[in-house]
This record gives structure tokens, sequence and C-alpha cells, in this order.
């Protein structure tokens, strides 16, 4: 028998990616996939569209990726941690406020970017961009990229990022996000598991070191997602040997964004006994299978 195909790492529009929720579980069928995670930011919206969607032969996982930040109390360091949660309980009281408060946070920085390049004279219409995106979804930056594509600024999203939205370009503003600690405790307390998103992706800025993640990883942090599109090879083996280490479950997913992103949809996989051990782990909420 194949080997399962198993992508937990994917976003729909009820985040940043470009699928409804609808069309990623199909467009994860389509791909031969057997499982899927449905991994919007900071919100839940598209668990029951997708849900209701997922065809025959394919097993949803409702999941978030949630904002975070890690200090270092040692150095005060800042790092942006990228927690992917599964199988909580969405009705959670604190996780409930907690994301209500930052798709809120997210809303108000993207205007505050958008207000600045349409001061600097570059074609965007901060009403427009705003008055797009669905009610409460979480804006992100790739919601700003698509208007300058739109606007014939830059060819693609990519490009937007590399010369306007990346960490360290000149409209690029931080959040208020949720220590990453305390993210821990609130999906556990919500009876789900946390494995930390491309923790060792130096692409895309400064990354924690080891020694926070042997913290995280005694805080409670169920894994960590080693096979993913921003890890070289060498970047791999460290982190298999890190999670070994420290008894993290390893997974694999491609961070799938429609067309936001080239990387398609189960371009990295997660071996069938990880992602076992992850749903055996949770009690707050089931995979869906049509």
């Amino acid at each position: 028998m194949d080997l399962m195909r198993i992508d937990l790492h994917a976003h729909s529009t009820a985040s940043d990616g470009t699928d409804s929720p609808e069309g990623l579980v199909i467009a994860a069928a389509k791909a031969g996939l057997d499982v899927v995670a449905i991994t919007d930011h900071d919100t839940t919206a598209g668990w029951a569209p997708a849900a209701e969607a997922v065809p025959p032969g394919l097993t949803l996982v409702p999941g978030a990726e949630l904002s975070t930040v890690s200090v270092d109390p040692r150095t005060g360091r800042r790092v942006s941690v990228h927690m992917l949660a599964y199988l909580f309980d969405p009705l959670s009281g604190a996780l409930v406020t907690e994301q209500s408060r930052l798709r809120a946070e997210r809303r108000t920085r993207l205007r505050a970017m958008a207000e600045r390049m349409a001061d600097d004279g570059l074609p965007v219409d901060p009403d427009e961009v705003m008055d797009a995106l669905p009610a409460d979804a979480p804006a992100g930056r790739p919601h700003l990229a698509q208007a300058l594509v739109r606007a014939g600024t830059v060819v693609d999203v990519n490009q937007a990022f590399a010369e306007y939205l990346g960490n360290g370009r000149g409209y690029y503003l931080p959040r208020e996000d949720t220590p990453v600690e305390a993210a821990i405790d609130m999906i556990a307390n919500a009876g789900g598991v946390t494995v930390i998103a491309h923790p060792f992706a130096r692409s895309r800025g400064s990354i924690i070191t080891p020694e926070v993640l042997a913290e995280l990883a005694a805080r409670g942090m169920t894994g960590v997602e080693v096979d993913h599109p921003n890890h070289d090879e060498k970047t791999r083996a460290e982190l298999r040997g890190l999670a070994g280490e420290l008894g993290l479950v390893r997974t694999g997913s491609s961070d799938y964004h429609g067309t936001n992103k080239s990387i398609p949809i189960g371009a990295e996989t997660t071996d069938p006994d990880a992602f076992a051990e992850l749903v055996a782990r949770a009690t707050g909420s089931r995979v869906v299978v049509a």
C-alpha cells in the first residue's frame, strides 16, 4: 500500500491564502493527499466550510497558525514565532479572546502600512484594501502585496515582500503578538497540540535558538516542523537531531498559500506515525472524514 500523504500546514481565504476553505480541501484531494490541515492565521473561520466540503478519501485536520513572540529572558531578544495548533476546542474562552485581539491588531497594522504607502505616492487605496477583507478576517501582508500586484507596481507577491513589505523594509510594521509560552498553555488547556512552524527558516528573519527551543519543549510544546520549503537539508538534519533529543514530534508541511506563494500543496509531508501521535495527544476537537 502507498504511504499516506499528509500536509499539516495550509492556508485559505479565511486568512491569507487564495483558495477558499472549500477549494483548499478540493485542491488537497486533487493533489493526492490523504490528510490536510487548515491552519489559517489566528482564526478558525474556515473550519466549518472546509469540513462541509471534504471529499471522500480525505481527512481534514482543524488547526490554526498563531502569531506569537519569543523573548529570551537572558538577552531580551524578541523573535517572531509561528505556532501551529491542531485539534483544539475553538470555543475555549481564553483562546477566543486572544485570537480576537490578534485579528484586530492585524487589521490596525495593515491599515497603517497601507496609509504609509499611500502617503508616499504608491498606488494603494487603504479603504479598498480593508474593504476587500472578509468581516473579522485576519489581515496579513499578502493582502497588501496583492494590491501592489493589481496596481502593476510589482510582478508578484514575492517582489512585493522583497522590496516593500518584508522585515526591515520601509513599510514593515511589527505586531503585538501573543507570548509563545502563553500560546502553548492556551492550546494545551483547550485540548490541542502545538508544533512550531519553520523554526530555523533564516531567510524569513531572526530565528529562535536551540536553547529556546528546548525551553518551549519543556513548557509542553508537542512538535517541530522539520520539513518545510524554507529549510535546507543541513537545517533539516539539525532540527531532526534536536527534535530527537527533546522528544518532539517531527512534521513536514508545504505552508501552502495558493497563488500567493509558488509552493504547491503537498510539497512537503508528515510521516503517518508522527501524525498519529499528534492525534492521539489531542482532545479538543476531532479530525473530519467525509
